[in-house]
């Protein structure tokens, strides 16, 4: 049998094209970021130009577009896709804002609270016990968990690092050391009952949390207005954490933590220059 590297009759890959729904600022911003990068390593040759691997990368994260698909549309190997992929997400997740400078420029720009809470990220169930921590009672499947912080109207200021999925909020706002870097920044929160106990101060709380009733106690007409007037305050977060899910890419987190942080941190850059503009 003869090899041959031609192709054989009607193979040639069929190339489609798609919207996506993203600024052209936000494309802009990922290919400067690049040509900086590009710069300060002395690489002077991609085979590719930044603007085009912007785009690629950016339907890679917002429509989860498969890497050979990008690949063979646009004439490189799966391999380089993943590369620019991987790489521009590093880049992106550089400028994610820390905890006590997002603070300070939120007190800077007048506010006065900050709305905080916990939610999981879904991940592909794995065999073993090394993949038990990663399931969470409370949603019943497993996951990463992660903190977010958003202002008053929705919009997020800052994203903590992923944990195993059975974290507690309390438990991850106590590792973050919440509490002591809203005092710091003269801030308040709002959140909800699972990070009672957090603030033990009753008389001037920092963090402002609803009340749960027990079964020896129940709650007052006026402490269930409270609740509504809280959850009512609340509700913005969850904004943020919708504008966060709009990139696809996060229904395949991988369950390694450290590039799940580095993904959530590039998908919060992503966003914020999304909302913002």
């Amino acid at each position: 049998m003869t090899k041959t590297k031609e192709r054989a009759e009607d193979t040639c890959p069929l190339v489609y094209q798609c919207r996506l729904p993203l600024s052209t600022s936000t494309v802009n911003h990922l290919a400067d970021l690049l040509r900086r990068h590009l710069k300060a390593i002395r690489s002077r040759w991609r085979i590719l130009p930044p603007g085009r691997i912007a785009v690629i990368v950016l339907a890679v994260l917002r429509h989860d577009q498969c890497l050979a698909d990008m690949a063979g549309g646009n004439n490189v190997s799966e391999s380089t896709v993943r590369r620019w992929r991987d790489e521009l997400i590093t880049l992106l997740a550089a400028q994610a804002p820390r905890l006590d400078r997002a603070l300070r420029r939120g007190a800077k720009w007048g506010g006065e609270v900050v709305l905080i809470d916990g939610t999981l990220i879904p991940t592909q169930r794995r065999t073993g016990k090394a993949d038990r921590r990663n399931y969470s009672r409370k949603h019943h499947r497993h996951g990463l968990h992660l903190l977010a912080l958003t202002d008053e109207r929705g919009r997020l200021i800052w994203i903590s690092a992923a944990r195993p999925g059975r974290t507690h909020d309390i438990t991850a706002a106590r590792h973050d050391h919440i509490l002591a870097h809203l005092c710091a920044a003269g801030l308040g929160a709002l959140a909800d009952i699972g990070f009672r106990g957090l603030d033990s101060d009753v008389r001037d709380p920092v963090i402002v949390t609803g009340l749960h009733a027990s079964r020896t106690h129940e709650l007052t007409p006026g402490q269930e207005t409270a609740n509504r007037v809280l959850a009512v305050g609340r509700a913005p977060v969850e904004h943020g954490f919708a504008h966060l899910e709009n990139w696809r890419t996060l229904s395949r987190l991988r369950t390694d933590p450290a590039h799940a942080t580095r993904l959530l941190r590039a998908l919060l850059v992503l966003t914020n220059l999304e909302v913002n503009r």
